[in-house]
Formats: C-alpha cells, structure tokens, sequence
C-alpha cells in the first residue's frame, strides 16, 4: 500500500543534500602568524604568573615577553607597516590584508604590554619586597639613600649628559632605536632670555640602567635597587640652571631594525653589511613608549616629531624597558628563588680520555642538550685539532656567542696546519656585527671563511672531519637542530648527532662543497637539503602516511618544531588528518594551522611546552606502518626555512637512537604541567590534569633521566 501511495504522490521526491566539500585552504583554515606569535608571548608572560615558579624566574620570563615584543615590533610590525606604506593588499593563507593584521595586533599588543606592567607592579615587585629584594622609587627613598644617589648623578651620570634646548638652532635630535631619553618641559628664562619650552636628554648609553645601593654607605639592604631613569628624573634640575623643570618624563622609540641588502647589487657582502648595522640604530619609528602619566601635550607633540599615530603609543607605569629589571638575576645570592643548578652528564660511551673516533666509528652518539653536555661537540673538533691524521675541518656558524670555544679550537686547528673552512653566516639576525668580527678573526688566524649562498641564509648546523686512515679518507660529522653556541646549549634544548655513517657524511661533505664553490649538489643519498628536496621529501612523507591511512594500516605523524607556518604543510596535513592519520604536533612559538576543525583537522592535536629550558629541537617522526622514520633539522616547518635557507635534515638509523628520540617526544605528548594545548579559535589554554593523573614534566623527567641536579 505505501508503494501505491508514493506512486501517486505529487511531491518532488526528496533529495538527499549533502555538504559542501571542505576545502582545505579556505582562509578560515588558517591562523594569523602575527597573532600568534603574540599569543607565545602571552605564554611566557603566564610563567611569570606561575606560583610553581621560582621568584626570580618569574621575573625573568617577564623579561623575555618584554625582550620578545621588542623584536617583534622591530622585525613583524616594521615589516607590516612597510607593506601598508607600500601600498601592498597581500595577503597571507588566512586572508587577513596587512593593515587589518596591523590593527589586531595593536589591540592584542596594548593588552599584553597592560597585562606585562600589571605583573611587574602587583605581582612581582610585592613578592620580592618580602625577600628584601627592591626596586626603589624616588618618593621611598631615605635620606642617606638620597645623599648616595645624588653624588653618583654629580660624579657619574651629569659628565656624559648633554641635555637638547629645543629651538630652531637646535631641532629634535635622532633618537637612537630603543634607547633611554627623557622629555621635558621648562618654565622660566633660558640664559639668553629666552622663554623656557622643551628639552630632550638622552641617557648615555654607557651607563647601568639598573644601580645596585651599596650597603655600607647607605641605610639600604643588600639588595635594594634603583633604576638610572629614576636618578636622572630626580636630579634633572641640575641641567637647566635658572630655569624650573615643570615636567620630565621618560620615553623610547622602537625602529624598523630589519636589515636590507641587495646581494645581487653589492661587491663585498661584509662591508655592505657593516654600513646597514649604522642605519639600523635609525631606522623607521614603528612604536612609541612613555612614561603613563606624560601629559597629553607632550605626547602628542613626540608622536608628531616621529610621525607616529596614537595606536603607536604605549604610555607605561614603570620603566620603559622593563627587561632591563631582569639584570638583577645574576646580582642577587638566592639559590631557593632560582631553578636548582644541574650538571649535564657525559654519555658512557664519550668518558673522559676517550678517542671520539675510534667510539664514532662503532656507533652513532646522539646527544640531547642541556640535559646532555655540550663538552662533546667541542672535544670533538678539539681533538680534531690536536689529531695529525686529520687533514681538514669543514663547520658551519651561525651564531656562536663571545668567546666560543668551538671558534678557538677552529683557529688552533688552522694554526696546526688543518685545512680549516667555516661557512659564517653574516646576516643572523641581530648578530650581524658579531659574526662580521667572527669572520675576520678566521681569516686573520688563516681559516678559509666563505659567507654563504648569496639570497639563501646558511642555516645549517653541521661540522665535518676528514681523517686520513689506513691510507684512505674517512669522514666523521657532528649535525645538530641547534647553534654551535655554548651558552645557549645551556638553555635550548637541541640534538646533535656524532656520526660516521659513510652515506651520511658523505652527503654532509658535498653539502660544504656546494657551499664553497656553489656547484650543484650530486644527488645525496641521505640529508635532505632546502631550498632543494627538503619541502618535497616531508610533503612526501606526509602523502605516505595518507595512503597507509586509506589502506587501512597503522599511520602516524609527529613533529616537534618551533614554528608551523608553510601552507602545503598544513595543507598536506589536513589531508591526512581526514584520511584517519593520528597527527600530534609540539609547536613552541607560530602555528598557523587551526586543529580540531570539523571535516578539516579533527585528529590533529597542537600543544606548545614552556617550561625552564627554550625549547628548540626539530623533530620529524613518520610512522610508516611500523617501520618508522624520524628526521632530525636545523629547518622549522616556515617558507623561509624551505625555499630561502640552506638547511639540512637528517636521518636517525639506529634503532636505539631512533627509540631514544620517540621516548622522548612521548614525555612531551605526556607533559601536563607544561605543556598549552591550541584551540581552534587560536587561543591556548592550560593543560587541565584530571584529579588522578599523576603530575609529569617532560623536562624534568629529561633531567632526572639525563643530568644530576646540584
């Protein structure tokens, strides 16, 4: 009867409708790079906020969020405001023209900054009084203090000023990019009867920002501080003789500090570069900041001599460069209120009066700094050095901090007779005027330094030894994920690998052979190298993983990166999230991808770790149905990275270090004390721990594991 009903109906039939197909590169897909490096910023300022925390460590990640959004004005929002200027309406995978970006991130970066003096004054300074830690202001100041204070204005502070009359004859001076100046205001004659106006003081820069008071000649505590800027407000009538100081109030100017050199234009890279770190310190204003309570007048009057806006400004209540607070880290005696020291161990197989050689030639060594010394990687080349049948030493550098012991062992080695060749990166950002005298103390000791590829950065992290034995070459390599920096090594947790796996050296040999005579690279058998297989080989990774998904086998991606920006990654990984690939991604800093997206990315997980130590490993691990492969890389997941660098990721082949490095990303996916979990409207929360779940740090399981605390 229902057959005979529908028969006679005079309705259309009915139509399923199905949903659109999802397109994965619909710019809602995507998340603003710009905002989400904020929000990392957002995530180190919340350490400051941690309880759990040690005292001073709070106040230094307050520090690093101050220290990060200063480069981030200089580098992103100078670049931004370039495109505005230019007139560009590009956009980036999410759509967003760079005027709208710009105006999200000033709304977003006023409220970080707000919240960056919020705890600084409420949180922090309360804190640190109760452990007789202070920064005085000039109103709490004792007499004695005072007295103390104003001797070292007169003996130290008033010789190096030369406060700036402005008038006609004297126009507003060029004010250094973020330095310390003052404005103020006069009342009164000047000496030539003129009525008094304005005047600038810029702070010399060879002075302390932050002044330690003395105990035994003042009433002070052993740990009372005072900011210069505060010393030279208070005594600032001592320059304008005659005339009365109605207003003085401290202010810095943030610069476009993006260097431009056109490579294919210039003769002498070296020398190019030396004459934009001068224009640097005058590039153009991207931000101002002032003291909160400057009046209006005077604000607006500093915005128009910089040809800035009122969204430029950021009127502050503290000290206009907050990080500076943080060089009482190291002046004050107060272990409890710091991490525990800890002492990197050796692995077994590198002890002391072992020849590395003869151990790198059995087995590979991966090391896993800071937990892991980074002693190795310099007794490496140090015996290297010392070693007559190595022939030559081949290294890249990108920064190595002041006086590098990796650099001395290069220049002792060269002056053995080693055939020495570094590959020194001018152009690291910010450290271009010290690896321009890192390069000319190579050359001078007789190294063979070769600046890079022109328009490609060298980024690579590699060393190579060639080794004369039983009448044959062999080579040997160090590779890492990081800076061959024994500093930082402290710091950043990076990998490096001891090897002397012949295809892998080998390919690390021609790799220095392109960069020296840039010939084309023959095919390597192992590294993959950017800007040429790198990008294709992790997409064909990815791919990989997809059809092992459709075919119903075990597929699995994990990446442990810094940043996550390049479109087709994204892209390729959206497509295997839809195939059933269970995708975790460890992201420190930029993720654009969004997670969690209905039809688009619901099996991808994003979390970010922010924990005691920078967190700076590439790790690149592909299932392939039980028989994994795991890459290491100097490279992040970024188009710079990809198409504009000379990067290089390699291959972990043995089993037990392959085993090592999956164990240890699996304490990151377990971290929930660290660890932000990415949402899909591209804000981060806090791991939330269930009532029974047992607290796990992957850091501190990697130091239990690694190291000894002290």
């Amino acid at each position: 009867m229902s057959d005979e009903l529908a028969s006679k109906s005079t309705e259309p039939p009915s139509t399923l409708e199905l949903p659109p197909p999802v397109v994965f590169n619909a710019p809602e897909n995507f998340l603003n790079r710009e905002l989400s490096l904020l929000q990392f910023n957002r995530r180190v300022l919340e350490q400051a906020k941690d309880v759990s925390v040690p005292l001073l460590e709070r106040l230094r990640y307050l520090c690093i969020s101050d220290a990060n959004l200063d480069e981030f004005f200089e580098v992103r929002v100078a670049s931004l405001k370039e495109k505005i200027e230019a007139g560009s309406v590009q956009t980036g995978p999410d759509n967003r023209a760079p005027a709208d970006t710009l105006k999200a991130i000033n709304a977003s970066a006023h409220e970080l900054v707000d919240e960056q003096y919020r705890v600084f004054n409420d949180l922090l300074l309360p804190e640190l009084q109760e452990y007789k830690i202070q920064f005085i202001r000039r109103e709490d100041w004792s007499n004695k203090q005072r007295k103390y204070l104003y001797s070292y204005f007169q003996n130290e502070v008033l010789p190096l000023l030369s406060p700036l009359g402005l008038d006609p004859a004297h126009p507003f001076p060029r004010i250094l990019n973020k330095s310390l100046n003052f404005i103020v205001s006069l009342k009164g004659k000047d000496a030539f009867g003129r009525s008094g106006g304005k005047a600038v003081i810029q702070a010399p820069r060879a002075l302390p920002r932050l002044l330690q008071i003395p105990m035994e000649e003042t009433d002070s505590g052993p740990y009372d501080f005072v900011f210069l800027s505060s010393v030279i407000h208070e005594f600032v009538n001592d320059l304008f003789t005659g005339m009365e100081v109605s207003g003085c109030y401290q202010f810095r100017v943030t610069r476009n500090s993006d260097l431009f050199v056109d490579e294919e234009e210039v003769d002498d890279l070296l020398r190019a570069l030396e004459g934009e770190l001068v224009s640097r310190r005058y590039g153009d204003e991207v931000r101002l900041e002032t003291a909160d309570n400057c009046p209006q007048q005077l604000v607006n009057y500093l915005l128009v001599q910089f040809e800035l806006t009122d969204v430029d400004m950021y009127q502050v209540n503290g000290p206009v460069n907050l990080s500076r607070a943080g060089e009482i880290y190291d002046l004050i005696d107060k272990p409890e209120l710091k991490f525990p020291s800890f002492k990197p161990l050796l692995p077994d197989s590198l002890n002391i009066g072992e020849n590395y050689f003869s151990v790198i030639r059995k087995k590979d060594v991966i090391l896993h700094h800071p937990f892991v010394s980074f002693t190795p990687v310099i007794e490496f080349i140090r015996q290297a050095s010392n070693d007559p049948s190595v022939i030559a030493i081949k290294q890249t550098l990108y920064r190595t901090g002041s006086r590098s012991a990796v650099v001395e062992t290069l220049i002792n080695a060269a002056k053995k007779g080693k055939e020495v060749t570094a590959v020194v990166e001018l152009r690291a950002r910010f450290d271009e005027e010290a690896n321009i005298s890192l390069a000319s103390k190579l050359q001078e000791a007789g190294v063979h330094v070769v600046y890079g590829v022109v328009g490609y950065k060298t980024h690579a992290k590699m060393c190579l030894i060639i080794r004369r034995e039983n009448k044959k070459l062999r080579y040997y390599a160090h590779l890492g994920t990081g800076n061959y920096h024994h500093r930082t090594a402290r710091i950043y947790t990076d990998y490096g690998l001891l090897t002397a796996d012949k295809e892998i050296t080998s390919d690390v040999h021609k790799v220095f052979n392109q960069l020296t005579s840039l010939g084309r690279v023959l095919k390597l058998d192992q590294l993959l190298q950017s800007p040429f297989t790198l990008h294709d080989q992790v997409i064909k990774e990815i791919e990989t993983e997809t059809e092992h998904a459709n075919a119903g086998k075990r597929a699995r991606i994990i990446f442990k990166v810094n940043a996550l920006v390049e479109p087709k990654i994204i892209l390729a990984l959206y497509a295997a999230s839809q195939a059933g690939v269970k995708v975790d991604l460890i992201v420190r800093g930029i993720c654009s991808l969004r997670p969690g997206v209905r039809g688009v990315s619901e099996n991808i997980t994003v979390r970010s770790v922010i924990g005691r130590f920078l967190e700076h490993t590439r790790v690149y691990y592909f299932g392939n149905n039980r028989h994994p492969r795991i890459y290491l890389s100097s490279a992040d997941c970024m188009d710079r990275n990809f198409f504009r660098r000379v990067e290089v990721a390699f291959p972990l082949i043995e089993k037990g270090i392959r085993k090592q490095v999956l164990s240890d990303l699996h304490f990151y996916l377990r971290d929930n004390t660290q660890a932000w979990i990415l949402q899909p409207d591209g804000t981060y929360i806090r791991y939330s721990r269930e009532e029974d779940e047992k607290i796990f740090s992957a850091q501190h399981q990697l130091l239990e594991d690694l190291a000894v605390t002290t």
